[in-house]
């Protein structure tokens, strides 16, 4: 197949001045470049091997070519070692499979479904396509905003993703005070508050007492859930998850003036805690003082120097 002189250019690009991960992605390159006419997908020609999707009992079978799927994929080229004709993978459904084959052979992926992106990452970190998986996960970060991004938090809990967890926690951290009754926020885990915190203290931020209510009425929340428990396991269960918590926060990102709000919850925060908090303050006040201090010594040596001044203008003209 003769290349025209524009892809000729663009081959050298992605062959010279692009990294290439594997063989794999030298595959989709030419594959791309080169605008595969053919449907080997959709025909039979020359199929050797069998996947089964779905229902373990009644499976779908599709029809791959083993070499394809061994050049473009490591899953494959792993699994595919082995002189057996068929693999089955009933974890995953005819539409999920028919999508990632779509892109191991045309490096074509359908984004039309948000929903599924998440899922879609799952597969793609499964099948080990790199590539895949970056694009995927740069479309997720594009596509989290203020109206999903507790959707993707949530579904991100199996898969862990790191990237995709820290810019969900951004625009919880930035529209806090708008979502601190919502119920979303209720439904985080224990790990994903702690999580949380720990984001916030890494950007050196000021708690705000509004930050505690919060937690309060989480673990009043959760407590609720403990039918059959007597208020004092409930209280102890309080106290227990409030300390787990306050045990997180570095005394710097509480400031002098929530500190006193919070003295209202001091039975569930643990003492070390509270003396800490109470010991910044107490420095704080007492630098307050010393600046005052420092202020009026310097106001009144202002005074004395003018009043030396306007006395010398005084005794010349005398």
């Amino acid at each position: 197949m003769r290349m025209k002189n524009k892809n000729f250019f663009l081959f050298l690009k992605y062959f010279f001045f692009r990294k290439i991960r594997d063989w794999g992605e030298i595959f989709f390159s030419i594959c791309h470049l080169a605008r595969i006419k053919t449907k080997p997908l959709n025909g039979n020609s020359f199929k050797d091997f069998s996947i089964f999707v779905e229902n373990k009992s009644n499976p779908f079978e599709i029809k791959v070519h083993k070499s394809i799927l061994s050049l473009r994929s490591p899953f494959f080229n792993e699994s595919l070692r082995q002189e057996s004709l068929s693999i089955s993978l009933n974890q995953f459904n005819k539409k999920e499979m028919e999508s990632i084959l779509s892109y191991i052979y045309y490096g074509n992926i359908s984004f039309e479904n948000q929903e599924n992106l998440i899922q879609l990452l799952e597969i793609s970190i499964y099948f080990k396509l790199n590539l895949l998986k970056e694009i995927i996960q740069k479309k997720i970060l594009n596509s989290i905003n203020y109206s999903n991004f507790f959707q993707f938090l949530f579904q991100n809990r199996n898969l862990n993703s790191n990237e995709i967890e820290i810019k969900c926690f951004e625009l919880i951290n930035q529209n806090f005070s708008q979502i601190q009754n919502n119920e979303n926020l209720f439904n985080l885990t224990k790990e994903e508050i702690i999580k949380f915190i720990q984001f916030k203290q890494e950007k050196k931020e000021i708690f705000q007492f509004d930050f505690f209510q919060f937690l309060n009425n989480w673990i009043e929340k959760r407590n609720e859930r403990l039918k059959g428990k007597k208020e004092k396991h409930k209280m102890n269960e309080k106290k227990r998850l409030f300390h787990s918590f306050s045990s997180l926060f570095d005394k710097d990102s509480i400031s002098k003036q929530d500190f006193d709000k919070l003295k209202q919850f001091d039975i569930f925060l643990s003492k070390s805690f509270l003396v800490d908090i109470q010991n910044k303050v107490i420095q704080e006040n007492q630098k307050e003082i010393e600046n005052k201090e420092k202020e009026n010594q310097q106001m009144k040596i202002e005074i004395e120097d003018k009043n030396k001044e306007n006395e010398n203008k005084w005794k010349k003209r005398k």
